[in-house]
């Protein structure tokens, strides 16, 4: 090889290799400010065994995410549970599972096959551990303004503040 063509590997090489430092630090930096997963739960683990029990008997997730998981063979626009503790508490979500008509209490823009069906009929207690448990999936500070907007889009088809 000639002079000057081993310098060009070499060049490249650097560059190369200062570009991914480069890249490398700047991901360091964005997720500095924000390396958590911003849903979490405060639920006993027995709460949360038997919610997740309940939420699977009544295929919860063939609409709504939880934990970022839905059934995909499913393409309901449900809103998502994660955070909803933050929004709503435990009273309110026992009133929704138990309301005979749950679009009286929160109004749906959905197609009536797609709307949210009544728990009434469940028993009491699994009503009152779906709710309690419902009411523990909260949503960091930082990221509860976020929420807020998508809930009320999701449900008014607007643009939210």
């Amino acid at each position: 090889m000639k002079r000057g063509e081993k310098t060009i590997p070499i060049l490249t090489l650097v560059l190369v290799v200062g570009l991914m430092g480069w890249n490398f630090h700047r991901q360091r930096e964005s997720t500095a400010n924000d390396s958590s997963i911003p849903f979490y739960s405060n639920a006993s683990a027995e709460l949360s065994r038997e919610a997740g029990e309940l939420i699977r008997k009544y295929e919860c997730r063939s609409c709504h995410t939880l934990w970022t998981l839905r059934d995909m063979l499913r393409a309901v626009p449900a809103p998502a549970l994660d955070g909803i503790g933050s929004l709503r508490d435990r009273e309110w979500l026992f009133a929704y599972l138990s309301a005979p008509n749950p679009q009286e209490i929160l109004p749906s823009r959905l197609k009536k096959e797609f709307q949210m069906p009544s728990y009434a009929g469940l028993p009491e207690d699994e009503r009152r551990r779906l709710a309690e448990y419902l009411a523990s999936l909260q949503v960091k500070d930082w990221y509860l303004k976020e929420t807020r907007t998508a809930e009320c889009s999701a449900l008014t088809g607007e643009s939210c503040p």
